[in-house]
């Protein structure tokens, strides 16, 4: 084979990713739950044969860097020899690279003239998913079978169409299946679309071109990895951050981590974070991974691309028994955007005085999480996922920008007017939270304030926010910025919420979050 035109390479790269932001495209625009289509909830993935990332789009990293082990545990228990061209594999099940339940994969293998080449992946958040508590989040679950179905990899779809029977298994298992349905059907056609694009390229440049730039993409992002580690001080670096809960008796749980950098590798020692939580805050090792990868991309300064090969020169160790390798039966559901902020967190603390200009302040670095749920005449239920924002912390040279999301979020609020024509709720108030951003040299950002008035007889609320106890930390002796808080008023009365509950809320209730401020940077005397 002749050698490859560098320039055809960067034309394959490009093309890969936007392949992946046309699914993503594809699923805002043909999904049924507001979350995909207004929150954007979602991600989109293309890997090459083996399951190496090649192309993403611009999605959620939390998604992402777990989707770069997705396939390749797939094909651990589903050999390629045995998938035929338009199969389509549909999986939530942590231990295949996994993430939490809510998290429903589509995998599609792509073939050309009768060879496999790449998976076309779509990753969405279903409303609910079963399990003990309408929308799947249970917050005192001692184990996974509470907290939704579990789908093992199955044939949801072939050159023949849609596989009935696996649809209808799933679709028995949950509580809004018209909207569970609709969003599938958008994850099939996305991939396809994906699919659509590959071959395309492969005709116009050639299958074995495109096969081994595949395979120079990942050697060019270890390349970069490498250079970007040699760059930083050897050295070993601790930190450490805490969940709001979770510890022994109630206390906060601990996620700590120790980098060591030798040369154009690093190894990120997370071990010694607390041991299996008997609440919904666990997490999957691959979400672990997900993080400190996220992380080293920003320690690194450089806007590379995420793909297989980034990962090379980076080692990182979990505990069998920890928050962060807890086993296969855990509960999950908050571990995914919660514990796996509170990682990256812990990193960049142990980072502050090597790196701290490419570093911000502590930040809404939890979901934000109000869910509602509204039970019908006809026994469906409808579903309301509500994902919240908060202040960013200062940086060096700048204040924190006010109502953001920060590190592994980059989802948006669904609009006060779409919920208000789909949902029994009335959003009363929408506002900047003043004053909430810690002083510094730079301040941080302020919060966001949503209150919520219930219309329905009755709703099923789920809180899941972190950040409430534990506030956001300044930088180089910046003030701290306020928690978040849930406050809950009825009959007159207001009772502040916790930040992990689960309860069912009446007709008049009103709902007030206060996202959190973000920490502020430098000292204010100075």
């Amino acid at each position: 084979m002749t050698p490859l035109d560098p320039f055809v390479v960067e034309v394959i790269r490009h093309g890969l990713s936007a392949a992946a932001e046309e699914m993503s495209l594809v699923m805002t625009r043909s999904a049924r739950s507001p979350l995909l289509r207004e929150a954007g909830d979602l991600s989109s993935a293309i890997t090459d044969a083996e399951g190496g990332l090649v192309g993403q789009g611009r999605d959620i990293p939390i998604h992402l860097g777990a989707m770069a082990y997705t396939v390749k545990e797939l094909l651990k228990v589903c050999p390629a020899a045995g998938m035929k061209e338009g199969d389509a594999i549909i999986y939530n099940v942590g231990a295949l690279g996994g993430n939490h339940l809510n998290d429903v994969k589509i995998a599609r293998p792509v073939f050309v003239e009768g060879r496999l080449i790449a998976f076309a992946l779509s990753l969405a958040h279903w409303p609910d998913v079963g399990g003990t508590w309408p929308g799947s989040y249970l917050a005192n679950a001692f184990d996974t079978f509470q907290e939704a179905i579990r789908i093992p990899p199955l044939p949801i779809a072939n050159a023949g169409g849609v596989n009935r029977s696996v649809l209808d298994l799933i679709l028995a298992n949950v509580r809004d299946p018209v909207s569970c349905e609709g969003d599938l059907m958008a994850q099939l056609a996305a991939t396809t679309a994906a699919e659509r694009r590959i071959r395309e390229m492969c005709a116009q440049y050639g299958t074995e071109t495109f096969v081994a730039t595949m395979t120079r993409l990942h050697d060019l992002s270890e390349a970069e990895m490498r250079a970007a580690l040699a760059e930083l001080p050897d050295g070993t670096y601790e930190g450490e951050d805490f969940l709001d809960d979770g510890g022994p008796n109630g206390e906060p749980a601990r996620i700590h981590v120790r980098i060591e950098i030798r040369g154009d590798e690093a190894t990120f020692d997370l071990s010694g974070s607390a041991d299996r939580v008997a609440n919904f805050c666990n997490t999957t090792p691959f979400i672990a991974r997900s993080a400190v990868v996220y992380a080293a991309r920003i320690m690194s300064g450089r806007d590379m691309q995420q793909n297989a090969g980034a990962l090379r020169p980076i080692t990182i160790i979990t505990r069998p028994g920890s928050i962060l390798e807890p086993g296969w039966n855990a509960a999950v559901a908050a571990g995914n955007h919660e514990t796996s902020m509170r990682v990256v967190d812990a990193i960049f603390r142990a980072m502050e005085s090597v790196i701290p200009e490419r570093l911000s302040a502590g930040g809404p670095a939890t979901s934000g999480l109000l869910a509602f749920a509204e039970p019908l005449a006809d026994s469906s239920w409808r579903m309301l996922y509500e994902v919240h924002g908060g202040g960013e912390g200062a940086r060096h040279d700048r204040d924190g920008c006010p109502a953001t999301r920060v590190h592994l979020a980059n989802t948006s609020n669904t609009p006060a007017e779409m919920i208000e024509a789909n949902y029994a709720i009335r959003v009363e108030k929408q506002a900047i939270r003043r004053d909430s951003g810690g002083r510094g040299v730079h301040r941080g950002g302020d919060g966001v304030i949503r209150a919520y008035r219930v219309l329905a007889p009755s709703l099923w609320l789920t809180t899941c926010v972190e950040r409430s106890v534990m506030p956001t930390y300044g930088l180089k002796g910046g003030e701290e910025g306020k928690p978040y808080t849930i406050t809950l008023e009825r009959d007159g009365k207001a009772e502040r919420l916790s930040g992990k509950a689960n309860l069912l809320l009446k007709a008049g209730d009103l709902v007030t979050l206060e996202g959190c401020g973000g920490g502020g940077y430098g000292a204010p005397a100075a």
